[in-house]
């Protein structure tokens, strides 16, 4: 069941709460920034104003500039509640902003041959926007904890019907940090009550334990009445164009959102784009990115990427084989085929965290439930073939660093989808086997969504969004999560 939406108020009251929290934030990390400004040696790179910099001058244009930046700050939105506190908008929104202002201010300097200082782009912009940046992340980490606890959260009314009620309830329960708590539906009234549930008690009529508010004919009266601060309406021939205009007009004098969830399922906001057309809005979905330039731009990343991060982990990796050689009898490394690329066999390379006959002992212990509901791949929380270092390395990630020499020669990337046994793409059907339309990455979604606790239904979905919405910017993303994670060793066994 989605999150409840209790205890947050309305939804201009938590916004602007965390908005002044922002806005003290932004506040300290622009101030130090400007001092910084003033207090670093520039040395030949001074101008004639920046070899002084306690001339009046100088301070009055710091203090404009950093007075500016916040201005900018507020018109660029990064503090808008439809963007805080999930996803990368607002940081993407902030790093734009900051960047566009100081271009600007550059340009006059160049153009009505002000003499500006150049620290202001060499020392204020990038200790300003690091300071903004971390506020933003220590914030956000703030609001997360919040809302896991019901808090900071916008009231939603879901609309439609139930079948598309059911996908949305499902959708917001996945990413219950995005801030939207559901507090009831509006469903077809012709619904049958045999797809509700009633309580025998109350007669309370509910949809997957959210109770049904009212029908798609007073939409707006019940948000008012129930206090809602957003409607989210879904694709439903029930609920259309002519319907969704019409409570928009009623919806535009409240303080209530409209939000509609087209029927777009695991399509990144990149690839959409909408275009009005005759007062319609079209919406484009752009191809998927996994072939052509962008391919070699991701090798290129997969290449420099491996071997700066073999250079680095080279004295662990050595601690790590020393480990395991000393602690069991076998080899250092384990080798297994698996499917890559297009369905091309592969030998991924591990350090060996099982005993030596961990292949043969494998079918005595298929029989064992499966964790996590997992058909497909077989895993076990407390497999008796790990060894005693086999499980810490396991936990920590570390039985994965030689697949760095995987990606160095190009049999895997550095984000992908889980790369599979052979057994396993002979089972693939339907959607699975987009996964092998991309290399199979060291880390992926999965990893930094639940690891091992996924089930195989959630690994398939996660690994055919990032196969068709691949970006460098969502890589640098999960390789961020990823260690995160793996410091958590959450999900890892």
């Amino acid at each position: 069941m989605p999150t409840p939406a209790t205890g947050s108020g309305p939804r201009k009251a938590w916004a602007s709460r965390y908005a002044y929290r922002l806005f003290f934030g932004d506040l300290i990390g622009v101030t130090w920034a400007a001092v910084g400004a003033h207090l670093v040696h520039m040395g030949t790179l001074s101008t004639r104003v920046s070899r002084d910099p306690d001339r009046l001058p100088f301070i009055a244009m710091t203090v404009f500039v950093a007075v500016a930046w916040m201005v900018t700050l507020h018109w660029g939105g990064t503090r808008d509640p439809e963007v805080v506190g999930h996803g990368p908008e607002e940081y993407k929104r902030l790093v734009n902003t900051s960047f566009g202002l100081f271009g600007f201010i550059a340009i006059c300097s160049y153009v009505f041959d002000l003499h500006l200082p150049r620290a202001y782009v060499l020392v204020m912009l990038p200790a300003g926007l690091m300071a903004l940046l971390l506020s933003r992340f220590t914030w956000r980490r703030w609001l997360h904890a919040r809302r896991l606890n019901g808090g900071f959260m916008s009231k939603v009314l879901v609309v439609g019907n139930l079948r598309t009620v059911r996908e949305l309830l499902t959708d917001l329960q996945r990413a219950p940090l995005a801030g939207y708590g559901v507090l009831g539906v509006c469903v077809h009234q012709t619904a049958s009550s045999g797809d509700l549930n009633i309580d025998p008690v109350t007669g309370r009529v509910s949809v997957d334990g959210v109770p049904v508010l009212g029908g798609l004919d007073d939409v707006a009266m019940t948000a008012l009445q129930y206090g809602a601060d957003t409607v989210a309406v879904t694709s439903t021939a029930a609920f259309g164009p002519a319907a969704v205009r019409r409570l928009s007009w009623e919806l535009e004098k409240t303080d209530i959102q409209l939000v509609l969830a087209p029927a777009l399922t695991n399509i990144a906001g990149p690839r959409v784009h909408t275009k009005p057309v005759a007062g319609l809005p079209l919406i484009h979905v752009d191809r998927p990115t996994y072939r052509g330039a962008n391919r070699i731009l991701k090798r290129s990343f997969d290449a420099v990427g491996s071997a700066l991060l073999v250079g680095l982990f080279s004295p662990l990796m050595l601690g790590v084989a020393m480990a395991v050689k000393t602690t069991s009898p076998g080899p250092v490394l384990f080798r297994q085929e698996r499917a890559g690329l297009n369905g091309n066999s592969f030998r991924m390379i591990k350090f060996r965290s099982m005993v030596v006959d961990a292949e043969a002992r494998l079918s005595e212990l298929t029989t064992h439930q499966r964790d996590a509901g997992n058909s497909t791949m077989f895993k076990m929380q407390d497999d008796p073939r790990i060894t005693r270092v086999g499980k810490f390395i396991r936990r920590f990630s570390l039985d994965e660093l030689p697949q760095l020499i995987n990606v160095f020669k190009g049999d895997m990337s550095l984000v992908g989808p889980r790369p599979p046994l052979l057994g396993e793409v002979a089972t693939y059907h339907g959607e699975a086997r987009l996964r092998l339309l991309v290399r199979p990455g060291m880390t992926g979604l999965w990893q930094v969504s639940g690891r091992s606790t996924l089930t195989w239904e959630d690994t398939v979905r996660l690994d055919t969004y990032y196969v068709e919405n691949w970006s460098l910017t969502s890589d640098l993303v999960i390789l961020w999560k990823t260690l995160k994670a793996v410091v958590s060793s959450s999900g890892a066994f």
